[in-house]
């Protein structure tokens, strides 16, 4: 069973970028957000599903702090994350990671798998409180978790696959002992057969870890799949929430009709 307790809440967020002057003068402002509130419960899977330009890419930049918000909340675990020092605001990032879409472009190519694994764990050097040799230690520990091994450690990203590197990505975004992951449309670069395998291993970590997913995606099908609850987002606002059953067998809103519509192994 579910815990009910809200690791993140979201209140009210809402996003404006100013217009910018250009030679035919001022453009409009631009509405990334508008009041967007939801609670993420501890333990769960929670999908937002939006087309592109529908403002997931804000609402992942907002819950990282690397954008802020023009008005409303961000709390996690109940801190409101605007009010939070630097050295506080370090601290939390250790327990929010993400998983970025492309584990082409995240893999930096000169760092062999060790360095890439074991870096989150020199920025958090002082809470994980790790030395040299146990902080290769714990990489290979999470090598295997993810279904590599100790012998990749020296190896660089060129030499695998995109879905060994996504597994990188994955080994590297638990390395701080995270209890929030944010999975930015982690499959959608990746093979139909190899997107299964890293949903499969997804669903294995939230078992053994205890993990809260937030998962951004404009796939209904993989989100149907991993997903506990849903939300629909457009043009910035959350036009439709609910828990995965009943966005899927009972739609309310014309959008969702026309996205799982367009599903060929759904009816509506």
């Amino acid at each position: 069973m579910l815990d009910a307790t809200p690791m993140l809440e979201i209140n009210d967020v809402s996003k404006v970028y100013p217009g910018r002057r250009g030679m035919f003068g001022k453009s409009s402002e631009v509405h990334a957000l508008n009041k967007v509130s939801l609670s993420v419960n501890r333990g769960e899977s929670f999908g937002l599903v939006g087309e592109s330009g529908s403002g997931k890419t804000t609402m992942t930049r907002s819950i990282l702090q690397l954008e802020r918000p023009t008005s409303g909340v961000i709390r996690f675990k109940g801190q409101d994350m605007a009010h939070l020092s630097p050295l506080e605001m370090r601290q939390l990032r250790a327990r929010i990671q993400i998983v970025f879409q492309d584990p082409y472009a995240s893999l930096n190519p000169r760092m062999s798998v060790h360095d890439i694994v074991t870096e989150p764990m020199l920025i958090h050097m002082q809470s994980l409180g790790l030395n040299s040799r146990e902080r290769t230690d714990r990489a290979a520990e999470l090598l295997s978790l993810v279904g590599l091994g100790p012998q990749h450690l020296r190896r660089y990203p060129h030499e695998f696959s995109g879905g060994q590197r996504q597994r990188i990505c994955i080994a590297r975004a638990l390395a701080s002992g995270p209890e929030l992951l944010i999975l930015d449309e982690p499959t959608s670069a990746l093979d139909v057969s190899v997107q299964a395998q890293v949903l499969n291993l997804l669903f294995d970590l939230q078992d053994k870890l205890g993990l809260t997913y937030f998962f951004i995606s404009h796939d209904l099908a993989v989100v149907r799949y991993l997903c506990d609850r849903v939300a629909l987002i457009l043009h910035g606002q959350i036009v439709e929430e609910g828990s995965s059953n009943e966005i899927f067998d009972n739609p309310q809103s014309d959008y969702a009709k026309m996205l799982i519509g367009a599903m060929p192994e759904v009816r509506v």
